[in-house]
């Protein structure tokens, strides 16, 4: 069953606020219940009848410089490229919401890529940035979780740590279907925690432009 993102207007346009007031009082926000269940399952969905082989370990670092390295991660991906239902209302509230930040925030915000991640039980991905300040142009960071009926006791979060002190623990985000976190990509060191079952979630990224008399970055 496809949900028609028009019929949710007003609703987004308020999530999408209290993303914005959450991200200018803290620099980062967390949103249970941020999409309609039927959405997150049909995403889910999307993933879980997508080919093994279409999987791929994630890897660390950008364009030739990135590599796996287990030591630090191991969920696997696959990109998110537009398509027909769930993939394409994904993509369109992705870019409903790039649209609202870039006017309420003034972010400048220009193109958006996302994946879907798989965690087997036990995988996990170590305390990291999503962005350097002044070496990338991610400039947000966004996470949607695809799990239903998630224990407290099984595992998986997202634990945010404060910039300025990378041991202290900010905010703890249980990977529940339907919660979506967006956070600040230069400012907070964050990292998964083993789960004890599959973890399924879509991790997506706001960049701007960089480019250069000799260089188009985003890649074109």
């Amino acid at each position: 069953m496809m949900t028609n993102l028009a019929s949710l207007s007003s609703d987004l346009f308020v999530l999408f606020d209290n993303i914005a007031d959450d991200l200018r009082s803290s620099g980062f926000s967390v949103r249970p219940n941020a999409l309609p269940n039927d959405l997150c399952l049909n995403l889910r969905q999307t993933l879980l009848s997508l080919d093994k082989s279409a999987f791929k370990q994630a890897g660390v670092g950008r364009d030739v410089r990135n590599q796996t390295n287990a030591d630090l991660r191991r969920d696997e991906i696959v990109w998110i490229e537009p398509g027909e239902g769930p993939k394409n209302e994904w993509l369109e509230f992705s870019s409903r919401l790039q649209q609202h930040l870039n006017r309420k925030l003034m972010l400048g915000l220009f193109t958006f890529e996302s994946h879907f991640a798989h965690y087997a039980p036990g995988a996990f991905y170590k305390t990291h940035l999503d962005a350097f300040r002044g070496q990338a142009n991610r400039i947000l960071s966004v996470v949607l979780y695809l799990n239903p009926d998630w224990a407290d006791d099984e595992g998986g979060e997202m634990v945010l740590y404060q910039e300025t002190e990378p041991n202290q623990k900010l905010f703890t985000v249980k990977p529940e279907l339907g919660t979506l976190a967006v956070f600040l990509s230069e400012e907070f060191p964050h990292e998964v925690l083993p789960a004890k079952r599959d973890r399924y979630s879509i991790a997506g990224w706001y960049r701007v432009n960089t480019s250069t008399g000799n260089k188009v970055d985003p890649p074109a």
